[in-house]
């Protein structure tokens, strides 16, 4: 704990914090100046000086050696003064007065911490080092003594940093927990500092280096601080379930997927006065059969007020194999045929969706599907990045405005439609 250490740890609040938190693996995600470098030093002194065996070591590990010399190599022996008992510059080493070594490390030459045992590690601008350092080097040479490690950087978009940064809020992983800071949250800048630097930088460099933001370059419809969750299902309210199929096409008299990249999106919402919370939505690419059987289970499993399908060829080619499916478990739902109604995708989700994020009127429920989720919403409409989970989540606006506004209610569980053999 961090009364026990006998230097210097006089910490920042979030600095705190992060010191006290018990769990194997943290994930910071921080803007600049925030004083996660000093942070990174003192929890390396820490475990080093608490290292149960001689023969296991700690390692700083940054994008290159240079990196890793040049930011911690001065901040460790001015806070570790009278701990340290030798240095070897050439090889960047210290080695405390206990005998535990604290090397510090390029992840651009990873054959050098190979055949280690390792008790702490400290990944610093986690998002410039290559996810399969950690995966197939590092990870591994903790196993000997179970230790942990600490991930600290600055966003650059989404790439394996955000995912795991996502994985760990998400709690995904009990071994892994996840923190975000930004440059506001070190007293000792000067706000105004902050400021000129805004007024100075595009808009999205700000965001990224300042408030640690994980948005992609040019995203500017969705922001990260309009998303909010909550796992508690709502009492009241109805769901509704959208789904945007992807391409289907004829061969040999059979339905198969397209070898196009586009999934299958199931939009399952329950939609009442606090807003929309968003259960679930399911994804992949499946073949048709596969497609009507995800359809049929998500109906049955919510019972939804109504169930759409975006109009085109892919809808007509699912309705054969769905139908099959009402006849055979003896349950009939009505199939609603969504349109763009002659909008462009961008303002029809623009439409949808951008005022009830910022509004706080759409909670998601944590899940795998978040992550995709997130990064089609966060770059839309980025024409090189699919938009299959939020096109079909847009369609719920389609659904709901009516038989919402409506008020209509259905008693029955066991509902049936007009005609058993369409849905109609």
């Amino acid at each position: 704990m961090a009364n026990d250490v006998t230097f210097d740890v006089d910490l920042l609040d979030w600095q705190r914090e992060v010191w006290n938190d018990d769990t194997r693996f943290r994930v910071i995600a921080a803007g600049r100046r925030t004083g996660k470098s000093r942070l990174a030093a003192l929890l390396l002194i820490y475990k080093a000086l608490t290292c149960p065996a001689k023969t296991a070591k700690v390692f700083y590990v940054a994008p290159t050696q240079g990196q890793a010399r040049d930011i911690m190599w001065d901040l460790i022996q001015e806070l570790g003064q009278g701990l340290i008992a030798s240095t070897h510059k050439n090889d960047v080493t210290l080695t405390l007065v206990n005998g535990v070594t604290i090397a510090l490390k390029g992840a651009d030459r990873p054959q050098t911490m190979r055949g280690v045992s390792l008790w702490f590690i400290v990944l610093d601008e986690y998002a410039d080092i290559k996810a399969d350092v950690w995966e197939t080097i590092l990870l591994p040479a903790l196993s000997d003594h179970d230790g942990d490690a600490l991930f600290i950087g600055t966003p650059m978009g989404r790439n394996h940093f955000y995912e795991l940064y996502m994985e760990a809020k998400l709690g995904k992983d009990e071994d892994y927990s996840a923190y975000h800071f930004t440059s506001y949250d070190n007293p000792y800048i000067k706000r105004e500092v902050i400021e000129r630097a805004k007024k100075s930088m595009s808009s999205h460099n700000f965001r990224q280096e300042y408030m640690a933001s994980f948005e992609a370059q040019g995203s500017s419809l969705f922001e990260e601080s309009w998303v909010q969750y909550g796992e508690e299902e709502p009492e009241t309210g109805d769901y509704y379930i959208a789904v945007d199929p992807a391409g289907f096409e004829a061969h040999k008299k059979k339905m198969t997927k397209n070898t196009r990249l586009d999934e299958t999106s199931i939009a399952i919402v329950k939609v009442g006065e606090y807003g929309w919370w968003v259960k679930e939505i399911v994804h992949g690419r499946w073949t048709l059969e596969e497609t009507a059987d995800k359809i049929f289970h998500a109906v049955r499993s919510n019972k939804p007020l109504s169930v759409g399908i975006e109009r085109g060829i892919a809808q007509q080619a699912i309705l054969s194999p769905l139908q099959d499916r009402m006849r055979r478990y003896g349950r009939f739902f009505r199939i609603e045929l969504l349109t763009h109604g002659n909008q462009k995708k961008t303002d029809r989700v623009v439409w949808a969706l951008q005022g009830r994020f910022e509004h706080e009127q759409i909670t998601l429920n944590p899940g795998d599907w978040n992550i995709p989720f997130l990064d089609q919403l966060f770059q839309f409409p980025n024409p090189l990045v699919h938009d299959d989970l939020i096109d079909s989540l847009a369609y719920i606006d389609q659904l709901a405005i009516e038989t919402y506004a409506g008020e209509e209610t259905y008693e029955d569980e066991e509902w049936e439609d007009i005609d058993p053999l369409t849905g109609y």
